[in-house]
């Protein structure tokens, strides 16, 4: 074994065609890469949704047309804007948009309770928000105590051509009845507007081109927080540019067997997720990919129709969507004929799953490990695995992992120690917190993940412990300090403790133990509160009340001992 590869073992098992390091600076900035894209693939299809297909030249049209808008709000360059809506057509528009305005883009999930939506809005100091009008009775409760000044409001249909034919305009009519009543309060210093209205008025502006710098923010993606609050990780153009490329050099020697016909790939994961924003979203614009958005993927039987409409050539999931999917009966009849690439990430993918899911399409999962904080992708198994292997694969080109004990000193092949990443797709840090950003990111660049792994000869990682106490519940990071300090709250508590569970449905679930104040409080009401405060992910599933909770002698609460029990 050569020297470079006793440092970088996983250089052995690269596959052929995937160059270990890459030309990363091509590209000044995020937006040039994707205005690119649009010339180059504008006859293309961009995304379909609800079977309406929007061009790649109809989002360079449309973001354009909205960008302009946006600048003549008067928002200074690098102004922060939040999107808060599902898979629909218009957030394809609408981040492009941002970005080539010159501004950050903020995702918010759309489920988010009135009080995590608020500190994600005042943390981030967002000054506009695109949302989708299904949600914005919840902008409408805290927008007054947030920096918002510009809102944009959508429909369903905005961009579904609802004039075009009666089973859409149906359909539309149908979700519009689902609209919570909402008042955005106007005043000399907010205005609320119609998208269709925006995009109406901006087609008239010209949009203004702006120097983007690679080391410009171009997303606050937000995560969850080690101490109650979810924050954002700094993500560079230059940090999602070379995402992009390190996944295009990883991926495309795959894609290429289908031929050089446009590809499909499904979007059922949320834009507002990283994984989604990268592997579906971007590597799509750059690749021409047709991105087959799915607005709810918790619909199952509607999932399947849709998927039977086309085949599919990417299939990006986390382990209970595969696993659902699977257990469906009428996904087992559609046709997988053109599908090369099964991507899974965001949790562990379960082996049982992953036979499964092989047993019918033929397709491999392929499991892939990245964070919010890494743009996400860090590591990918190779594509041309026969069977799932359980690891979380080699780091991508440009990309190295060290695994290090507490001291964080290397540890030898084969020992357990802290996966940490060193790569140009690594966060700046964290938005304003200049102390966690020490913490998370050492003086060698490394990032400390808090995930235990082990790396073998072949340079392939397996994750075998966590070593914070974060939550993985369907992908999505749940962080036990967020659920007890509002649990602690509820005036019938005296004292809780979050943990995760192992879930068959979600990888993993959050229980709550509880020591009552109230003796008259009951499980119906605690989850009741749970319900008020927190996104579904984040609601404890199951709730046990208790005389005392296990602690250290300085009174710390022994979560692993709760976790054990």
């Amino acid at each position: 074994m050569t020297a470079i590869y006793a440092d970088k073992p996983w250089l052995t098992s690269y596959p052929e065609g995937v160059a270990p390091s890459i030309d990363l600076d091509v590209y000044p900035s995020l937006v040039t890469l994707l205005e690119e894209s649009f010339r180059v693939h504008a006859q293309r299809d961009a995304a379909v949704c609800m079977d309406q297909r929007l061009t790649f030249a109809e989002v360079d049209k449309y973001s354009q047309a909205l960008g302009a808008w946006l600048q003549q709000r008067g928002l200074a360059r690098g102004a922060r804007v939040a999107i808060m809506m599902p898979n629909v057509l218009q957030y394809m528009v609408t981040i492009a948009a941002i970005l080539r305005a010159g501004f950050v883009v903020v995702n918010v999930n759309p489920l988010y309770t009135p009080r995590e939506l608020e500190h994600q809005l005042k943390d981030s100091g967002a000054e506009a928000i695109i949302v989708l009008e299904n949600f914005a009775k919840t902008l409408s409760e805290v927008i007054e105590r947030t920096a918002v000044r510009h809102v944009v409001v959508t429909g369903l249909g905005d961009m579904l051509g609802w004039w075009r034919g009666p089973l859409i305009n149906f359909a539309v009519r149908h979700l519009k009845k689902m609209v919570p009543e909402f008042r955005l309060p106007l005043t000399q210093a907010r205005t609320v507007t119609r998208f269709r209205q925006a995009l109406n008025d901006g087609a008239s502006l010209r949009l203004q081109a702006v120097q983007l710098r690679a080391d410009d923010p171009a997303f606050l993606q937000y995560t969850g927080g080690t101490t109650g609050l979810s924050k954002g990780a700094t993500l560079l153009h230059r940090n999602v540019v070379a995402n992009i490329l390190q996944s295009e050099a990883w991926f495309k020697p795959m894609l290429n067997r289908v031929g050089d016909k446009p590809l499909t790939i499904v979007c059922a994961l949320p834009l507002y997720h990283i994984f989604a924003l990268t592997a579906c979203y971007m590597l799509g614009a750059r690749l021409g990919m047709m991105n087959l958005l799915i607005p709810n993927p918790r619909d199952i039987p509607g999932f399947v129709s849709t998927l039977r409409n086309y085949k599919v050539n990417m299939f990006p999931a986390v382990n209970t969507l595969f696993n659902a999917l699977a257990n469906d009966a009428g996904f087992a009849k559609l046709d997988f004929s053109e599908l090369v690439i099964s991507n899974g990430g965001g949790m562990a993918v379960q082996q049982a799953t992953a036979e499964k899911w092989q047993r019918i399409t033929g397709c491999a999962v392929v499991e892939g490990y990245g964070l919010s904080e890494t743009a996400p992708v860090a590591t990918i198994n190779r594509l041309d695995l026969d069977a799932f292997n359980g690891s979380i694969g080699l780091p991508v080109p440009n990309t190295e992992i060290a695994i290090r004990d507490d001291e964080g000193k290397d540890v030898p092949l084969g020992e357990r120690g802290e996966i940490c990443i060193r790569g140009p797709q690594v966060m700046a840090g964290y938005w304003n917190r200049p102390d966690e950003t020490a913490q998370a990111i050492g003086p060698d660049g490394f990032f400390k993940t808090g995930d235990i792994g082990v790396m073998d000869e072949q340079g392939y990682t397996r994750i075998v412990d966590r070593k914070k106490d974060m939550i993985l519940v369907s992908g999505f990071n749940v962080y036990p300090t967020e659920i007890e300090q509002v649990v602690n709250m509820h005036p019938g508590v005296l004292e809780c403790a979050a943990v995760g569970v192992p879930d068959t449905h979600s990888g993993e679930a959050v229980k709550l133990f509880v020591i009552k104040k109230d003796p008259a409080l009951a499980e119906e009401d605690l989850s009741s509160f749970c319900h008020s405060q927190f996104t579904g992910y984040k609601r404890p599933k199951y709730i046990e009340f208790r005389d005392e909770l296990p602690k250290t002698n300085v009174g710390k609460i022994l979560r692993r001992e709760l976790r054990q029990h």
